[in-house]
């Protein structure tokens, strides 16, 4: 079904995303339904039910369960999926479809069987199903369901043919939804997967949404339902809205201008985020919707360029209530948090053993001066019912975390003395002053072992009731010596304290073998038989 050099299992990668919920500060938000609606139910059919199939998790950082410390599960050691063995290559290479080795294809576009994607019979689609939609000068204006059982062999692949690196653009903004179709929480998203009456069933499973322009799913905007009449999107509307589903793979978009970019909901697993460009989303005035929005059984998020929200939107860029989380050799800059790692309240998530393991490691973690919360990062929960908060351990590793702010940073908030993080080979870099710089807000308890700090940092700006131990290896300096600081190459220069310093990892976690490259690539980390501090190898 793909080409030999299909990145595809490069997105079979570790364990899957949780969904929703965020204030924006200290306090808690109180909030209560990731879908916005106040019923506590996620999905917002309400239906409070996740199905809490997850693997069952021993700590390698594989899910496939073969010990081999390779994620996609092919059993090569090759995470980029290309099945030669050697994990190089661009990660982001938009995959070579096959059309002979789909059932049904069907082709969109101008000079195409299709005219437009209302046009494709979403309601009657099988599995082995290839919709390639061609690139336009107009934006396509058409929402639309995914509900149907694709396989590995037979997949479900919405991809866009761009035209000179411009991609299709799908918008909201007045568009117009197939009259055969028929499936609630309509003003939810422009792309729905699962929940639908027409496609029936209750598996929607093997969907690739790829090189796609979603935008203006927005409740400034309004489109035709599939029974004709015209209705505004929710406030929380996505570009991409997950119900249900399973092995679902988005790359390569751009995903904007929508209430939330990329929702799931707590009945979706194996969910991956590769390669795409989130930026622009939000409400203008909230706290509560962000650039994605997940609560899912195993989700990861690589080679992704997180942006600012849209303008005075006060979200996150990466808000997560998943149970087994990966956050990998992203971008991340210019959110209220960048990462908020927080609780779900659905108990067959949080009994999975991966609900209590969350990997963070090779990104880059960008906060600008202005950038609403001066926490980088969030980890435990922000519902009030601490019976739910993470309570597990962070892994946060060989991560550039850069602040520009002019007043405090404070790296990270864990939400109560019960969740631990465990960072390890990171640099924090601030350039304000050291002083300035904060390891918490005072609760949680945070173990340091050979990370860069910016001389002067102090435990936290509050009252230190968790804890913060050095357990060695820890270097800090004034300058840590990136390549080009101004033209953000954070590269260890050859003179930089970052080179060869880096201390070994915590047993079974999955070593960083990859580094982003601007934006949206990757390659394969040099290995020079010493491993530096942060994200990059000099």
């Amino acid at each position: 079904m793909r080409s030999p050099r299909s990145p595809l299992a490069l997105l079979l990668l570790i364990p899957l995303v949780a969904a929703c919920g965020d204030d924006g500060g200290p306090a808690d938000s109180g909030e209560t339904s990731q879908s916005g609606d106040g019923d506590g139910d996620p999905t917002g059919d309400g239906d409070p039910t996740g199905d809490g199939d997850g693997d069952p998790g021993d700590g390698d950082g594989d899910p496939t369960g073969d010990g081999d410390g390779d994620p996609t599960g092919d059993g090569d050691g090759d995470p980029t999926g290309d099945g030669d063995g050697d994990p190089t290559g661009d990660p982001c290479t938009p995959t070579d479809w096959d059309p002979a080795e789909f059932a049904a294809v069907y082709d969109v576009g101008p000079g195409h069987a299709y005219e437009d994607p209302s046009a494709v019979p979403w309601d009657t689609l099988g599995p082995g199903s290839l919709i390639r939609i061609h690139w336009r000068e107009q934006p396509y204006r058409d929402k639309w369901v995914i509900n149907t059982a694709g396989t590995e062999a037979a997949p479900i692949v919405v991809t866009g043919v761009p035209e000179n690196g411009q991609l299709p653009v799908i918008s909201g903004d007045g568009a117009k939804t197939r009259s055969e179709l028929s499936f609630w929480n309509q003003p939810r998203g422009l792309i729905k997967i699962g929940g639908a009456d027409a496609p029936g069933g209750d598996a929607a499973s093997w969907i690739f949404i790829e090189n796609l322009d979603l935008r203006d799913a927005s409740s400034s905007n309004s489109f035709s339902n599939s029974g004709g009449a015209t209705q505004a999107y929710s406030g929380n509307a996505a570009a991409l809205y997950v119900e249900w589903g399973d092995h679902l793979f988005f790359r390569n978009n751009e995903v904007s201008w929508s209430g939330n970019g990329i929702f799931t909901g707590s009945q979706s697993s194996d969910v991956h985020v590769q390669c795409n460009y989130v930026h622009d989303n939000g409400v203008p005035g909230s706290i509560y919707e962000h650039n994605s929005y997940t609560e899912s059984v195993r989700i990861t998020f690589e080679f992704n360029h997180y942006g600012p929200p849209c303008p005075d939107c006060g979200g996150n860029n990466l808000k997560d209530r998943s149970a087994g989380t990966v956050i990998r050799y992203n971008w991340i800059e210019a959110g209220n948090r960048q990462l908020d790692l927080v609780e779900s309240d659905h108990d067959e998530l949080v009994a999975l053993p991966e609900y209590a393991r969350t990997y963070v490691y090779g990104n880059v973690l960008v906060e600008p001066d202005g950038a609403g919360n001066s926490q980088i990062l969030h980890y435990g929960g922000d519902l009030g019912d601490q019976a739910y908060y993470r309570k597990g351990t962070l892994h946060l590793y060989n991560n550039t975390v850069i602040s520009t702010r002019n007043g405090n940073t404070t790296w990270m908030r864990l939400s109560s003395n019960d969740e631990t993080c465990d960072a390890r080979n990171n640099v924090v870099y601030v350039t304000a002053g050291g002083a300035t710089l904060a390891m918490t807000s005072g609760t949680g308890q945070l173990e340091l072992r050979n990370n860069w700090l910016v001389e002067g940092w102090t435990d936290t700006h509050d009252n230190l009731t968790g804890s913060v131990t050095d357990l060695g290896g820890n270097v800090v300096g004034a300058e840590p010596g990136f390549v080009d600081f101004a033209g953000q190459d954070f590269g260890p220069a050859p003179a930089s304290e970052l080179r060869d310093v880096a201390g070994p990892l915590a047993d079974q976690v999955p070593a960083p073998t990859w580094a982003y490259i601007k934006h949206r690539s990757g390659a394969p980390r040099v290995d020079d038989g010493e491993l530096d501090i942060g994200a990059y190898e000099g």
